[in-house]
């Protein structure tokens, strides 16, 4: 933008009175979704220790995470319980209403209290920035004398966060923590039978704490100390954090002041010197660590993206009962309309405008292959349906279960915004797949039986739900190894699914509901794996991380679709049919992982 570009704005006096460029960006750093931070209360206290920063210092840190937690497509009930965790080690009370894109947060130390209000400009789904927010959590309360509540180890935590600006952060983390562990792996051992023991034991754990003293101190300090938190129940989950243990209020900022039970504070990579006083981190060091989370750029390039979407779409329409041909058709248009919607939101350009012409050129694109095909073999001409399975990976799982589940905590304002938010993706998609089918003249009836054996579809099912919850999960910005846990949750539950349906007759909804069921009862067991030392710990990675991309295959695109071509073809008992279909699979979804949570996490079987 120029300099010497003119704007336009009406003003009651002159009418008209011009604006240079440099002008509209001037006035333009007031148009923020936050407070800044160099106000001056928060940079007065910007390098003491947090423990003993200001009200608005801490804050700013608290409201920061829950925008970050909110940016990344989660429900509010997690954005609240991360605010809380991040809050805890400070002693700040947190009072917050949070809603699809904006939170309204209060918070109190005891003796002061300070309102603050962020908004985003638009919302998304960012899984890595959800898995490192955890950690950052777990790092952010060790550095400030208090128990982690996300990892066994918080090494794990400590490590990922403190190299959060090497260029392979992942590989990095891993090489620091064998490194920790292997310089006493006897007091290692000794750490991790502790653990064991403690998560055995909850009524132990809720009344007193591992002896760190009887670990060598150095190794103390790099492996961190295990402790009971306040809500040790709820620390079973990635997804549970101390949002009870709030309440027990600013008595947490004198326990923050002091080294517990001798642990020495741990070495911060950050480029501000570590702070001499106790108290842990300051708050600049905080922020710096945030900063790199929230500049971290995706994990995979836009073409890699259009790949993943390509092959998700191809085993979702071969779930759906498409063949050979229909595949090619959906993995050619899905790769394309991907691409193009990367483009796009790398740009900035509204969502709603970017679902439309991305879906638009993947069904296209769809038609056109199958047209190119049909040259050399006219049966290609036949497989009109495969250009729904094209438009698919538009569909907006996560906010269609996230909302689902914020109902569920009784927080009907942010659950009724995502769901709008989800319907209004879906609605946007649906009719550019039916302007597609109106331009070209396509009548979509189905796709034609395969007929082959029970066996033999049983293991392609497995393929294809393997490759289809991979290309969603990196859709979702997954890193490899969290896609590859969630593919394979998602293979063993929609195989389960497709095959009750086929073979024992389950009603879809049902057959749905406990395919979500089973979904959150494996990333439940996962979790426990990893905290009970069965698995690495850096392998522990968020509930909703792996059990959302699991299950959106489940999601009942082809239903919805048809409903939206009927209703276009003013058939509305037809439409009003697939889409209540559509409507009974969607809320079954998010209650078969309610129901998994009930029976796994104290902090959703009981209002509290």
């Amino acid at each position: 933008m120029n300099v010497g570009v003119k704007f336009k704005s009406r003003s009651s006096k002159d009418g008209y009175r011009g604006r240079t460029a440099a002008e509209v960006r001037r006035v333009s750093k007031y148009h923020t979704h936050s407070i800044p931070l160099d106000m001056e209360d928060i940079e007065r206290d910007y390098d003491k220790p947090i423990v003993e920063a200001c009200i608005a210092a801490k804050t700013s840190l608290i409201v920061r995470v829950g925008m970050l937690e909110l940016g990344a497509g989660t429900g509010s009930f997690r954005v609240r319980e991360m605010m809380h965790r991040i809050a805890y080690p400070m002693g700040v009370h947190v009072r917050a209403d949070v809603n699809l894109t904006d939170i309204e947060a209060t918070c109190t130390d005891g003796v002061s209290r300070i309102t603050e209000v962020v908004d985003l400009p638009t919302t998304g789904v960012n899984t890595e920035r959800i898995w490192l927010l955890e950690h950052f959590a777990d790092w952010l309360s060790v550095k400030c004398g208090q128990a982690g509540t996300y990892h066994a180890m918080t090494v794990v935590s400590r490590e990922l966060v403190d190299n959060l600006d090497e260029p392979n952060v992942y590989a990095a983390a891993r090489k620091a923590v064998k490194e920790v562990l292997a310089q006493d792996q006897d007091a290692a051992k000794a750490l991790k039978d502790a653990v064991a023991t403690a998560v055995h034991n909850e009524d132990e754990i809720s009344q007193n704490r591992i002896d760190a003293a009887a670990i060598d101190t150095r190794t103390a300090a790099g492996l961190g100390t295990v402790g009971s938190t306040p809500r040790p129940e709820d620390s079973k989950d990635s997804d549970s954090s101390a949002a009870g243990s709030a309440a027990t209020g600013p008595s947490a900022t004198s326990q923050g002041r002091g080294s517990e039970a001798g642990r020495p504070a741990s070495s911060d990579k950050s480029a501000s010197p570590e702070p001499q006083a106790t108290g842990g981190i300051t708050v600049r060091q905080a922020h710096e660590r945030l900063d790199l989370i929230e500049r971290r750029k995706p994990l995979y390039s836009p073409l890699f993206s259009g790949f993943a979407s390509a092959v998700a779409c191809a085993a979702f329409v071969f779930l759906l009962g498409g063949g050979p041909y229909d595949m090619a058709g959906a993995f050619v248009g899905a790769g394309i309309g991907q691409w193009v919607r990367r483009q796009m939101l790398g740009r900035r350009i509204n969502q709603f405008f970017a679902t439309g012409v991305a879906v638009i050129i993947a069904a296209l694109a769809c038609v056109g292959t199958l047209r190119l095909v049909g040259i050399f073999d006219p049966v290609a001409l036949r497989h009109d349906t495969a250009y729904i399975g094209a438009i698919l990976f538009v569909i907006p799982g996560f906010p269609l279960v996230t909302g689902g589940l914020d109902i569920a905590k009784l927080d009907f304002p942010s659950g009724v915004q995502r769901i709008t938010y989800a319907f209004s993706i879906i609605l946007v998609a649906t009719l550019g797949g039916w302007a597609v089918a109106r331009m070209v003249m396509l009548n979509p009836q189905g796709f034609e039986p395969m007929n082959l054996s029970p066996w033999l579809m049983a293991g392609l099912r497995l393929i294809a739900a393997f490759c289809g919850v991979w290309g969603f999960s990196v859709l979702f910005n997954s890193p490899q190894r969290m896609a590859l846990v969630a593919a394979v949750i998602g293979a063993l539950t929609d195989t389960m699914r497709l095959e009750m349906q086929d073979l024992l007759h389950v009603p879809p909804e049902m057959a749905a509901f406990l395919g979500a069921f089973l979904a959150g009862m494996l990333a439940t067991v996962w979790r426990s794996s990893v905290r009970h030392g069965l698995l690495p710990p850096h392998l522990g990675y968020p509930r909703i991380s792996l059990t959302v991309p699991s299950i959106v295959i489940m999601v009942p695109g082809l239903y919805m679709y048809r409903a939206m071509f009927y209703l276009g073809q003013f058939n509305t008992l037809n439409a009003l049919d697939w889409a209540f279909r559509a409507f009974m699979v969607i809320i079954c979804l998010p209650i078969g992982l309610v129901t998994a949570r009930v029976l796994t996490d104290r902090s959703w079987r009981y209002d509290v």
